[in-house]
């Protein structure tokens, strides 16, 4: 498995936006509730509409740990939900496959995701990008490390520093800063 980075940049976050809004809004809304959740691929994908729509959090057994996990849906994801599930029943998967009665794959998921980042200049990106760009962003706001840490499910602070590029921008930054 290769490493992937967060992305960085509001820039291109929003230019992946607005290019997977012309090509599907799934894969757009796929890219939006990724980075605004900080879930792992494997349990957006099982995601139904009867889990998010009307909803004031998304309550989840993650597929990885077995662990139960309660996450805030705040209003502006609040309405991407509701505009993106419009004239949906409750039992469809949000992600659902053209091709047979189940979501798409982690493989087209990923295809989604790192199409639209080659297409705006992107690489080492993965479908763990969108939870390590929740992750990047939420830290770069908020500073708090402990509470991503408990979003995260990691055992450490340095874990999860390291986990979303903040320890590489670290490193970068001192080498850019250094010569003899």
């Amino acid at each position: 498995m290769n490493y992937v980075e967060p992305i960085r940049y509001e820039r291109k976050l929003n230019q992946m936006k607005a290019l997977l809004m012309k090509q599907s809004h799934s894969d757009h809304f796929l890219l939006v509730l990724g980075i605004n959740t900080g879930l792992r691929i494997s349990d957006l994908l099982r995601l139904r509409v009867g889990d998010v729509r009307g909803k004031s959090h998304i309550m989840i057994t993650e597929k990885k740990t077995g662990k139960r996990k309660r996450f805030k849906i705040n209003d502006k994801l609040r309405k991407q939900i509701d505009k993106y599930t419009a004239g949906m029943r409750e039992d469809d998967y949000l992600f659902a496959s053209k091709k047979r009665p189940q979501p798409i794959t982690r493989v087209r998921a990923y295809q989604i995701i790192n199409g639209a980042a080659r297409k705006v200049g992107l690489s080492e990106i993965g479908t763990h990008t969108l939870r390590k760009t929740f992750g990047y962003h939420f830290y770069q706001r908020t500073k708090d490390v402990a509470t991503l840490q408990m979003i995260f499910n990691h055992s450490h602070p340095s874990i999860t520093l390291r986990y979303i590029g903040i320890n590489q921008d670290l490193m970068d930054e001192a080498v850019d800063n250094f010569s003899l």
